[in-house]
């Protein structure tokens, strides 16, 4: 049975995610660019290899059809384009324009900041402990 500290650890680890990721979308307000649209800018940014919009939609963590609709917005932007997979008619890669590329680094830089911002003061062997902890609940929750 979980005991409190337990439930304050969910909590908390909720209140950190929608926390650090509001003061993000504070501080990029000024791009002009909602939190949905920098999001899926920086996944395809940071993706090894150019993603299917599938693909993009499993690493942003949203469903296709909302996925789409932000690609849309983002085409019309002129700061992504879906390109046709020959081996398979249905599928589209997506990748990022030239124009997006200033724009992603201006992302990157806020976001850097942001995390020398909030790591500020945290010894690394504490960081360590906290990875490890994040990691075997993650690893318990791939269990379950």
């Amino acid at each position: 049975m979980p005991n409190k500290r337990h439930y304050s650890f969910g909590m908390q680890l909720a209140l950190l995610s929608r926390s650090w990721r509001g003061e993000l979308d504070r501080r990029l307000l000024h791009l002009g660019l909602s939190q949905a649209r920098w999001l899926v800018l920086l996944h395809l940014a940071r993706m090894p290899m150019v993603p299917t919009q599938r693909e993009l939609a499993k690493s942003v963590g949203v469903e296709g059809p909302t996925l789409a609709r932000l690609l849309d917005s983002l085409e019309e932007q002129g700061l992504v384009k879906r390109l046709g997979v020959p081996e398979d008619r249905r599928a589209k890669k997506i990748i990022l324009t030239e124009r997006a590329q200033p724009l992603i680094d201006e992302i990157k830089t806020i976001s850097m900041e942001l995390h020398e911002d909030l790591f500020a003061g945290i010894d690394e062997a504490d960081l360590e402990c906290c990875l490890r902890v994040h990691q075997q609940v993650l690893d318990n929750l791939a269990r379950a």
